[in-house]
């Protein structure tokens, strides 16, 4: 008997026919080079773990005495009773770190996105977004009714040219972009987009989820890679990568913290993080500055593996950072490459679309400071069998 679902049974369906469903694996170990999945000790190339902090003895132990002091849950959101003395210790280590004057912490990078956007901008304005930047930036601007104007994908003249075309038509124009591409690895061109949106008074955004930890001094981000520090207005990021927590942090001028403490609807609306989450952040940030060691093993790592396997013919995309994407084109290819990997003990998952553009499935390495050589070896001998078993290369 047809239903008013049945709609959903065809999409799954095409999903699977096209080698777009999404087969979700279940982990039964802490976050690391290697993990138990299905009972089978596999090589991680799939978290973005870059430093390997998800379970360093130093977080675990931070978050287990806030748990004996604070409890486990937050009990409200930040503004009514949610705001602890750790929320507020993590938030000005954060500005410290990334050499700020303010910063608001969320749940996540996603409900950042989500709530600094439409604070920033109505109905009445204009985003220019990287026509490649995260889903959470796209559904932020939606949210926020602003008229969204894509520009070509790091391409600072078409920037340029659309906002000369369109900047008088209204009140406010926020420009918004991805500091590191999570799907190809490339790197924003920070500093020419900052001196385009000076031209023509836009406020300038960006998304440093993936550059947090990895660029920039000790790993403090794309702000610092180029210098950008008091220029850029708002910089948002994530504490699930690097950090190896969990968590969103907008940060930049002020005037745009103290708003958003006002108006950013995650943080209006939505129990405050964890004590122990927000504990394990703070001494995420110990670790991240005492030394540099972790980001330095992080980029020795990347450009061991990214050399080999550009030697043995993988085409690696134009990536700038540990993102190793190997780029296989059509999906059902790319699901064969994963299952065929896991088989021989290596956990890397593919992405299709909507994930990347049709026609680009890849599988997506992500190096760590938590792989050994060995580990990396052990990759690259994986993909070199399996690329020759699957005729990817000779």
């Amino acid at each position: 008997m047809s239903t008013h679902l049945d709609w959903l049974q065809n999409e799954i369906y095409y999903l699977k026919e096209g080698g777009l469903y999404a087969n979700i694996r279940s982990i039964s170990s802490p976050q690391g080079a290697w993990l138990v999945i299905d009972g089978k000790r596999v090589l991680n190339f799939c978290s973005n773990n870059y430093l390997g902090l998800a379970n360093h003895p130093h977080i675990t132990e931070a978050a287990k005495k806030a748990i004996d002091q604070f409890g486990v849950g937050p009990g409200a959101v930040r503004i009514i009773s949610g705001t602890t003395d750790l929320h507020l210790e993590l938030e000005r280590r954060l500005a410290s770190f990334k050499g700020v004057e303010a910063a608001i912490t969320f749940q996540s990078g996603f409900t950042a996105n989500l709530g600094t956007i439409p604070a920033l901008v109505g109905k009445d304005d204009a985003i220019f977004s990287d026509e490649l930047n995260h889903a959470s930036i796209i559904d932020g601007s939606r949210l926020s009714g602003a008229k969204v104007i894509r520009y070509a994908h790091c391409d600072v003249e078409d920037l340029d040219r659309q906002l000369k075309e369109q900047r008088a038509q209204f009140p406010k124009v926020l420009v918004i972009t991805d500091g590191v591409f999570s799907m190809d690895g490339d790197v924003a061109p920070l500093d020419k987009i900052y001196e385009v949106t000076q031209k023509y008074g836009a406020i300038l955004m960006v998304d440093d989820a993936h550059g947090e930890g990895v660029l920039g001094r000790g790993g403090r981000g794309i702000v610092d890679h180029f210098g950008l520090h008091g220029k850029v207005d708002v910089e948002v990021g994530t504490l699930s990568k690097a950090f190896g927590v969990v968590g969103g942090v907008s940060a930049g001028n002020p005037l745009v913290v103290e708003w958003l403490r006002q108006r950013g609807r995650p943080f209006l609306f939505s129990s405050a993080m964890t004590a122990p989450d927000v504990a394990a952040c703070i001494a995420a940030l110990d670790v991240l500055e005492a030394s540099t060691d972790l980001v330095d093993r992080l980029w020795e790592n990347a450009r061991y593996f990214q050399g080999e396997m550009r030697t043995l013919g993988f085409d690696t995309g134009v990536t700038a950072t540990p993102i190793t994407p190997v780029m296989l084109g059509k999906a059902p290819l790319a699901q064969q490459f994963s299952r065929t990997l896991f088989e021989a003990g290596i956990f890397a998952m593919p992405l299709a679309f909507p994930t990347v553009p049709r026609g680009k499935a890849r599988i997506r390495v992500m190096i760590s400071a938590a792989h050994s050589r060995s580990d990396l070896d052990a990759g690259l001998q994986a993909f070199a069998d399996v690329g020759r078993k699957l005729g990817v290369i000779s």
